[in-house]
């Protein structure tokens, strides 16, 4: 019974870090392209910041584990 407990928690906590995922590429790309849209940028500094959000993604995901470890 608790290997079917392990497993739930896991699969839960699996969904919430894809949900997690999924906003934060969905808040970088709409602000990345609302910024673009409104200043008329060069298309090579637009890519660039849709490249720089990989970087911001993994700064996001280590500031969380150590908040976690944290507590």
């Amino acid at each position: 019974m608790t290997g079917v407990r392990e497993w739930l928690q896991t699969a839960r906590e699996e969904r919430w870090g894809m949900l997690t995922d999924l906003v934060f590429a969905i808040v970088w790309v709409t602000g990345v392209d609302l910024i673009f849209r409104v200043l008329d940028g060069p298309d090579w500094a637009y890519y660039m910041f849709m490249a720089a959000g990989i970087v911001a993604y993994f700064g996001l995901v280590w500031s969380v584990e150590v908040a976690k470890e944290k507590q």
